[in-house]
């Protein structure tokens, strides 16, 4: 073919997308349509919980114009990283959704599944050989660490969808996967060249946020040449130009000039960007250079406790002005009363002041008003709700050199105060794992439904 052409409809399944977008996508007659559902932006819960960060109505409606466009038009639909983060029980909710779907459209259909849960003994088998690395400024993987992480998965490259789509796969619905590949596994399976595939995808699999105006909720068409590919957004609201696609090239990126995956990296650095009449941007230049050893990017999330909140509002500004010392204060009592618990945390975001950034905040001065999220995590809700309503309370009521009301310190927006919002998890696995065959952790299901 002397072009293949890749319709991505939404940045993640559940966004959405206009219906006029989708169909201008379908009149430029798309071999594959592709959509990544997941990422870890949202945080180690959803891993850990087995849970989606998004709705089952908005995937459900998604899902029902993907679904019902690839089949009538005979080419496949390919999901990365089901469910939000790709695990079990991930995956097996989105594939309950699609079943819901084929049944009201009275169809049936060759899907094929691709887990990417990873057995924790083969991770200690592994582990104990040495294949195991940190990916960036983490320590090394621990025997404790696999064996208390709730779900861990593997980010899958290109190989285990292409072999899906050699068996005639309809629908694909793939677990934790490497983003761009849901994209590029197609072309690459039809001789195109890996290094623009995966650059193509890269982008895609944001959708319309590389157009401007940007937006997750809106659909992006890839044409992919033997030199080169194009883009083109899909909304008369929004076009693609040379900044837009050069900066979503640099999204979430550690090195402007470099893009590692699964088995090689992406180099940037003879790439160049063009602007063609009506909107599209042309993208050549992009080189692929393999690694030595094939990884895999292991992500596993273990709970470290339960959390309750409690958000309020200050607006003395004697009390503003020593906020710092105040907070400091009440921690220390409630330390004090509470001797004998000590495996607690307490945290305190001032909105107004540091909440955004922190102790890297550049405006040390508060603004005239904040707003202070007031955070307890313990080892059980009990405990987590004990030690954020006792620092609440006591902070209402904490008197403050050159205070001038008694009634309370505090503005509270909700009541009750006091939210116990359930499990916390933090992201424990954040690793290379070393293999011998790309495809080896990734068994193919093939389902006809």
């Amino acid at each position: 073919m002397s072009e293949l052409r890749v319709l991505s409809p939404t940045a993640i399944l559940g966004y959405g997308f206009p219906l006029s977008s989708f169909q201008a996508g379908l009149e430029r007659d798309p071999h594959v349509i592709a959509v990544d559902a997941g990422s870890t932006d949202p945080g180690p819960y959803y891993l850990g919980a087995g849970k989606s960060f998004t709705q089952r109505a908005p995937v459900k409606r998604d899902l029902h114009y993907l679904v019902k466009a690839a089949l009538e038009r005979g080419i496949p639909l390919i999901i990365g990283t089901a469910g939000g983060s790709g695990a079990k029980p991930h995956v097996d909710w989105t594939l309950e959704i699609i079943k819901e779907i084929l049944q009201e459209l009275g169809v049936r259909a060759k899907l094929t599944v691709i887990y990417s849960d990873v057995d924790r003994e083969l991770l200690l088998r592994e582990l104990r050989r040495g294949r195991i690395q940190p990916l960036g400024p983490v320590g090394p993987l621990t025997e404790e660490e696999i064996l208390a992480s709730s779900h861990i998965v593997a980010q899958m490259g290109l190989e285990p969808i292409m072999e899906a789509l050699e068996a005639g796969a309809q629908i694909i619905v793939a677990g934790r996967a490497y983003d761009p590949t849901v994209f590029a596994a197609l072309p690459v399976l039809k001789g195109y060249d890996l290094a623009l595939a995966l650059h193509m995808g890269k982008i895609l699999e944001c959708a319309a946020i590389a157009a401007s105006p940007g937006s997750g909720s809106d659909c992006l068409f890839g044409y992919l040449q033997e030199d080169a590919f194009i883009l083109e957004a899909l909304s008369p609201e929004r076009t693609c130009t040379k900044l837009s696609v050069a900066a979503h090239t640099l999204y979430e990126k550690s090195n402007p000039y470099e893009l590692p995956g699964p088995g090689g990296t992406l180099d940037l650095r003879e790439t160049r960007f063009a602007e063609l009449p009506g909107g599209k941007v042309k993208v050549s230049g992009t080189r692929f250079r393999p690694t030595e050893k094939y990884y895999l990017k292991l992500e596993g999330a273990r709970q470290v406790g339960y959390r309750t909140i409690s958000i309020a509002g200050v607006r003395d500004p004697i009390m503003i002005s020593q906020i710092d010392d105040i907070i400091a204060a009440v921690k220390e009592r409630v330390a004090d009363n509470f001797r004998d618990l000590r495996d607690y945390q307490l945290h305190v975001h001032c909105y107004g002041k540091n909440g955004v950034m922190g102790s890297l905040e550049p405006q040390i001065e508060p603004a005239h008003e904040l707003g202070l999220v007031m955070e307890a995590v313990a080892p059980t809700q009990e405990v987590a709700d004990t030690i954020c309503s006792f620092f609440r309370s006591t902070l209402l009521h904490y008197g403050y050199p050159g205070r001038k009301s008694t009634a309370g310190n505090l503005a509270f927006p909700y009541s009750p105060s006091d939210t116990s919002t359930g499990a916390v998890y933090r992201f424990n696995i954040y690793h290379l794992l070393e293999v011998d065959d790309p495809k080896g952790l990734f068994p193919l299901e093939i389902r006809e439904e």
